[in-house]
């Protein structure tokens, strides 16, 4: 058995697994029965392959269950405590965004919004963003959030794609102390757009900026507006937002997702996953921009009625400790970040974090890729001090909320470094072949999800037949997520990176999570990124880049010898990079997750591509140096 820690906050509710086991269907009409409904359903789920329909008949409204059933008992307490990098602060208590949200909405029907219509939101991380998204579903628009560090070719795909009536964006927004403009990035995105009938622009910086005939101001919108807007009754299917994600080729695809479904899973999971007290403050360090931020920044905190921190700016701006500065400052008790981020607080070594009071955390979590052992291990001693549970959490834009994850409202179960655990309640996971047959434990094969779950995506967004093929195709009736995973002897799934980011060296197939992990895994490493480049002989083979921990003494041939030997050991010689490269940095997106398509075209000699979601262009001119010594040193070695 793997090494495991046996930890948690003492909720046991076994019945839980056992009804979500004899009747899924029955179970997630329980769940649903703990939001507030205009109207009760008369079909708990219709399921026509590869579409469902969750709670038919049933008229909910998903501003409504975030902010209204919260006046009577929380009206004074803080919803959002907001701070940017410069310190700048404001907090938002559920009546404040109740009054702001309503005023908002009657913006947007005086501008002509009715139920149905998409808007498109294009804002930094303030608290205009939730409010946004909020009025939206209030009058049931249909919101699709573009991450605000696309460029304007992104930004004009999704607006066209969704034929959005109103854009909202602001003049700017701040990144490591620079003004980030992005007013001239929506007038570039919608040229000749007819569609689109007006901009509403938030005044972030104060900065001048070109007002078109098309462009409203939002303070001057929201002065005269009502602070009174009944929430409308919308069908549980009604579209709550579209959510744009990149695939490996072709255009973004428009994940689609509902309201009753969706807000019954973020609902179920959130509580589950985080065992929310009233008294927590929650932080989530995703931007709301991605579905992290969607799920568990906006309508997961707020269905519960919690207090939460957001935050605008770099992880790691004006200094590294950032982050630990403003737990400690809010007394923040639950921490939800990237395996990223915390390999690059990892970096700047345990001092730093243990200068800072983080005694009120009780609850860690981790989202978006998998988890290094060696990092959840960090994580554990030097943040949680070993008294945190860490949930790590894996799911998808596509599931809508969690789908593998230790559950510390529900259950405690002993905790492995690297391990998701299991799947929620309600949901059928399986680790497959080729063939769909179940593989043997510790086997990789395919992750699927074998049977429907209120948070799925309905479809496509105008794209039925591409949802069908994108997700249904490769086994019949069955979710195919895309990853590889592998489950052990105990049950719990290990997450092994994307299916179709796998290296094939020699006719291997070596996934790159699971060599970048045994990178990771040494003592000096501190970030790692792998591809392959073309070989006559082996068809691809292996290029890896290192990013060295601040207190590392030795030289790079010996390092590299270490690295080479430990890979050689953990994976076998297949997986044995030809040169590995040490530097200072990883091209990132602002987001924090390494660029690895850009790698692979700078190796392939390709055209990088949009890098408007790029942190640092310095990292890519590092790499694109690298790649020029390493093919010198092969021919050099060929020759």
């Amino acid at each position: 058995m793997s090494e495991a820690f046996h930890i948690g906050l003492g909720n046991d509710d076994p019945q839980i697994r056992q009804r979500s086991k004899s009747d899924s269907v029955s179970f997630w009409d329980d769940q649903a029965k703990r939001l507030s409904w205009f109207e009760p359903w008369t079909k708990t789920l219709d399921w026509n392959p590869p579409f469902a329909k969750w709670f038919e008949g049933g008229l909910i409204n998903a501003s409504y269950n975030a902010l209204d059933v919260h006046q009577n008992n929380r009206k004074e307490k803080p919803a959002i405590i907001w701070e940017a990098e410069s310190g700048e602060s404001k907090i938002l208590t559920y009546h404040d965004l109740w009054v702001e949200v309503q005023k908002f909405s009657n913006v947007l029907k005086s501008l002509g919004v009715v139920k149905g219509d998409r808007v498109t939101i294009y804002l930094p991380m303030v608290p205009e963003l939730p409010i946004s998204m909020l009025a939206c579903s209030r009058i049931g628009a249909t919101h699709t959030v573009v991450f605000s560090g696309f460029s304007a070719s992104s930004l004009r795909e999704r607006i066209d794609d969704s034929k959005s009536k109103i854009v909202i964006t602001s003049d700017g927004g701040y990144r490591r102390g620079k003004i980030v403009k992005l007013k001239p990035i929506v007038d570039e995105a919608i040229e000749n757009f007819d569609f689109v009938k007006n901009v509403i622009v938030l005044e972030r910086t104060k900065q001048e900026i070109d007002l078109n005939p098309k462009d409203k101001l939002w303070n001057e919108l929201m002065q005269n507006a009502s602070d009174q807007c009944d929430a409308e009754k919308l069908d549980s299917t009604h579209p709550l937002f579209i959510l744009y994600t990149s695939g490996t080729t072709g255009k973004p695809k428009g994940v689609l997702h509902g309201t009753g479904g969706y807000l019954t899973h973020i609902h179920s999971t959130f509580g589950w996953a985080f065992d929310i007290k009233d008294s927590d403050v929650f932080f989530c360090t995703a931007d709301i921009g991605w579905v992290t931020g969607h799920s568990y920044v906006v309508y997961g905190p707020l269905l519960h009625g919690a207090t939460e921190i957001i935050y605008e700016g770099a992880p790691d701006y004006p200094n590294p400790s950032r982050m630990w500065d403003l737990i400690q400052k809010y007394k923040a008790t639950i921490f939800y970040t990237t395996p990223t981020a915390l390999r690059m607080f990892m970096k700047f070594g345990d001092e730093l974090p243990n200068s800072f009071d983080l005694s009120t955390i009780r609850l860690l979590g981790t989202v978006g890729e998998p988890i290094n052992p060696e990092v959840w291990r960090w994580y554990f001693k030097t943040i949680g001090k070993e008294k945190c549970p860490i949930i790590d959490t894996w799911w998808q834009t596509e599931t809508g909320g969690m789908m593998i994850s230790a559950l510390p409202g529900i259950e405690t179960i002993p905790l492995k470094p690297g391990s998701g655990t299991r799947p929620i309640p309600g949901v059928k996971l399986s680790v497959v072949d080729e063939q769909g047959n179940d593989v043997p434990a510790n086997t990789k094969g395919y992750l699927i999800i074998q049977n429907p779950w209120p948070g799925m995506l309905q479809t496509l967004w105008r794209d039925d037949e591409k949802y069908k093929t994108a997700y249904w195709s490769k086994f019949e009736s069955t979710y195919y997520s895309g990853d590889f995973a592998k489950i052990d002897e105990d049950g719990y799934f290990w997450l092994l990176g994307r299916a179709d980011d796998v290296l094939k060296v020699a006719g291997h197939r070596i996934g790159t999570a699971e060599l970048e992990s045994c990178i990771v895994s040494h003592e000096d490493i501190a970030e790692s990124a792998v591809c392959g480049i073309p070989d006559e002989v082996k068809g691809e083979v292996i290029i890896a880049f290192a990013v060295l921990n601040e207190n590392c003494k030795k030289d790079s041939s010996t390092l590299e010898k270490e690295l080479l030997e430990k890979i050689r050991n953990d994976i076998g010689p297949i997986a044995t990079p030809q040169q590995i490269y040490f530097v200072s940095k990883l091209p990132k997106t602002r987001s924090g997750k390494i660029m690895r398509r850009l790698l692979k075209a700078i190796a392939n000699n390709e055209t990088i591509g949009d890098v408007s979601t790029l942190e640092d262009g310095a990292a890519v001119t590092e790499v694109q140096t690298a790649f020029q010594e390493i093919q010198k040193s092969i021919k050099g070695n060929n020759s």
